[in-house]
């Protein structure tokens, strides 16, 4: 084993009342790839200032081998006074380090270098950051959120970059697919201690789980012994007086250790407001367009969303996507073409840029909108304080300023607000920014299950898998020229999708420049037959499997309504099992008639 680079030990920080970090150790060695997890507000940026040298710890051990050098990512990047962006991605470099990889670096972040820092976009400043830290390659780099505000082809460009890199990495990312594909060692920062897995991201969860368990059930031990001791004391046969009392201070410790256990941090309790339903027919574009001086934004776009849809909109940043959103929500006019809004909608929306948030509001005032101290949630009056528990807020946070929240905590936040309110349609650009993974399983259970509608724009690729229906994209990603298209599935399926229509393409093109001898001199041409959309073949492969699992979901349900008692027992379950079984029988039944439909015009078209 190499010896550690950076090593960490015992590291202890509180800002009053429970620390923060109580005992943290971090060990980096050469080669590592360290992803550091834990939930939003578990000390993990705090852990990594101290590794770079930008925090103190208040106790504990910090080495850094004299000739290592580290680079640290942080989530809000500071400029400085550097006029451009390749003077402050310079400032990054140490002697003797390579000037053109910055060159090298900003071309494939898609910079220039001239870029005033003063005026980039969230996405162009953290991909200057990542330019300035990747530059030197040096010894260690940590990296704090590096995929945020980033898109997917930036990310999997990164990817390739950090899987090449000769630094050890410790990395603190929300992207699953990204960390499993970066990562070989897991740090799990929790209650201010560390525990670590040498094995990458993928299997930390169920590592995860087992500690907790394990856990569980030595306190579970503990209390049982305790209770062995208390009857000792009670009724036992009266021993040596020495015995007794070494006996007694075994109890008193094992009593402090079982009252001071501190378990894990809950989990958010959520659900999104009932709201009236909405039309059937929720957005209809016609052949919308947007064009921008000489830059076409918008080519001539069509799509029907219906209620129930869950739509993906990704796509290079600058492509146009929020362009798209504000049109197809009717917050933009169209240059040409038309939408029109379905009728009874309650729109909801979450920006990315959290433009809603006023920095100097209180927790309380910013969720109940300064009317006092309560709020309504699905028609039920909640204290501000009991509301904010769910969403993992202490009590005494109430008249806390936004200002001193952390990033996931914001998100969690602005989070809490938006679900307060009856909604029927979701407009959600970028939610996944910032959440830690277990507020971010919440989310996708909320949007996989919502009852309305949903437009989210993300560069999540496992996010996009485990939640929408269909996914909109440019034509072109490599070069976006306006078109867009919408695909069916989630983002793995549009890359399936994607390559058949690319292979169909080159076929037609080998078939057009086929010279016309090679046919035979009587053969007459054939009557193209038409055929199957890859979204209408999509759907008739995959409607089968969707029906066979709603309707063993729909037998559970069933069976649980057949028990005599269960009405007795739990009136308003009762009720809320029998609705969401009508509602899934509902489902498969449109399900049935939409494949019906499919089966037909595929035997219509094969003849």
């Amino acid at each position: 084993m190499a010896p550690p680079i950076l090593k960490l030990d015992d590291i202890f920080l509180s800002f009053g009342g429970s620390p923060l970090l109580a005992g943290a150790n971090l060990q980096v060695e050469p080669g590592d790839r360290i992803c550091l997890v834990g939930r939003n507000g578990s000390g993990k940026s705090t852990l990594m200032k101290i590794a770079a040298g930008l925090a103190e710890a208040q106790s504990g051990e910090i080495f850094r081998h004299p000739s290592a050098t580290i680079r640290y990512l942080e989530q809000a990047p500071d400029f400085g006074s550097h006029q451009t962006v390749e003077a402050y991605a310079m400032s990054g470099l140490g002697p003797g380090d390579d000037a053109y990889r910055v060159t090298y670096l900003l071309e494939h972040l898609g910079l220039k270098g001239d870029e005033n820092p003063a005026n980039l976009s969230g996405g162009e400043a953290r991909r200057a950051a990542l330019a300035r830290v990747l530059a030197p390659e040096p010894d260690i780099l940590l990296l704090d959120e590096p995929t945020n505000h980033l898109d997917l082809n930036t990310i999997e460009w990164l990817e390739g970059e950090l899987t090449r890199s000769r630094s050890a990495i410790v990395l603190i990312s929300h992207d699953r697919r990204f960390l499993e594909k970066v990562s070989n060692a897991t740090v799990w920062l929790d209650r201010g201690m560390a525990r670590r897995l040498d094995r990458g991201f993928a299997h930390f969860e169920e590592w995860r789980d087992q500690v907790l368990e394990q856990e569980e059930l030595e306190q579970h031990k503990l209390g049982k012994a305790i209770e062995r001791e208390e009857h000792w004391l009670r009724y036992g046969v009266t021993a040596r007086r020495k015995r007794n009392m070494r006996r007694l201070g075994e109890l008193q410790t094992m009593r402090k250790d079982y009252r001071g256990h501190k378990g894990p941090q809950g989990t958010v309790q959520a659900s999104v407001a009932d709201a009236r339903e909405s039309g059937k027919l929720v957005i209809e574009a016609e052949k919308i367009t947007k064009v921008y001086g000489e830059r076409t934004i918008v080519a001539p776009f069509s799509i029907r969303v219906h209620r129930g849809d869950r739509i993906g909109l990704i796509g290079p940043n600058g492509a146009g996507k929020t362009t798209l959103l504000k049109m197809l929500t009717g917050q933009i006019e169209p240059d040409t073409g038309t939408v029109k809004l379905g009728t009874n909608l309650d729109i909801a929306t979450l920006d990315q840029r959290r433009e809603d948030l006023n920095l100097n509001d209180t927790l309380a005032h910013y969720l109940t909108d300064g009317r006092g101290e309560n709020l309504l949630v699905n028609g039920e009056q909640r204290h501000v304080t009991g509301y904010m528990k769910d969403f993992l807020f202490q009590p005494e946070q109430a008249r806390t300023p936004i200002l001193q929240l952390s990033g996931g905590e914001r998100a969690r936040l602005m989070l809490a607000r938006i679900l307060a309110r009856p909604t029927n349609l979701l407009i959600l650009d970028e939610p996944t920014n910032d959440l830690d993974i277990e507020t971010l399983d919440l989310l996708q259970e909320l949007v996989a299950g919502f009852n309305g509608t949903v437009i989210l724009v993300s560069h999540d690729r496992d996010f996009l898998d485990r939640t929408v229906t269909s996914t909109i994209a440019p034509a072109n990603p490599d070069a976006p020229d306006g078109r867009w298209i919408e695909y069916a599935g989630g983002y793995s399926d549009m890359l399936v999708q994607r390559k058949g229509l690319e292979a169909e393409r080159r076929q037609a093109e080998a078939k057009k420049d086929k010279p016309k001898d090679d046919a035979p001199a009587t053969a007459t041409p054939e009557k193209a037959k038409g055929k199957l959309s890859y979204k209408q073949k999509f759907a008739l492969e995959n409607l089968p499997k969707q029906m066979d699992e709603a309707e063993k979901k729909a037998v559970k349900l069933e069976e649980k309504m057949a028990d005599a008692n269960f009405f007795t027992k739990d009136p308003a379950g009762f009720s809320k099992t029998a609705a969401e079984l009508e509602k899934l029988r509902n489902q498969i039944a449109a399900w049935e008639e939409e494949w019906l439909e499919l089966e037909m015009l595929r035997e219509e078209l094969e003849g």
